[in-house]
């Protein structure tokens, strides 16, 4: 079995920025044994988000809006689920690693839009 190597010991920090500055500046490997790390799982953490102008043509709004009473579900969040699982399938990958966990995906597949939905 081999020996573990002594770690050092942490500095104490004055301020937050301190040790900001000390983590950006030295490696962890000689203070922490990464070996002994378990996973932390944060349910109650909320994902940033970041306000964007997003200009639609009133039919698409219409429509999107429509599926989204449907489904029961506001539409600016019905929009992020459908944007999610595109921007999953255009990297290959599955919705789950793309999208917050929390976001609810609806219940149904939305319908194609039809004539009685779209305003001329």
């Amino acid at each position: 079995m081999a020996k573990r190597k002594a770690l050092k010991a942490i500095p104490r920090f004055a301020s937050e920025a301190q040790e900001r500055e000390f983590w950006e500046t030295h490696d962890t490997t000689p203070y922490v044994d990464w070996s002994r790390a378990t996973l932390a799982v944060f349910p109650n953490l909320k994902p940033s988000t970041t306000t964007i102008s997003l200009r639609l043509p009133a039919f698409l709004l219409a429509d999107l809006k429509v599926l989204a009473n449907r489904q029961d579900v506001p539409y600016q969040s019905l929009l992020k689920v459908f944007l999610t699982e595109r921007v999953a399938a255009g990297a290959g990958e599955s919705t789950r690693r793309v999208a917050n966990k929390r976001m609810r995906r609806p219940k149904t597949r939305p319908t194609p839009r039809t004539a009685l939905t779209r305003k001329k």
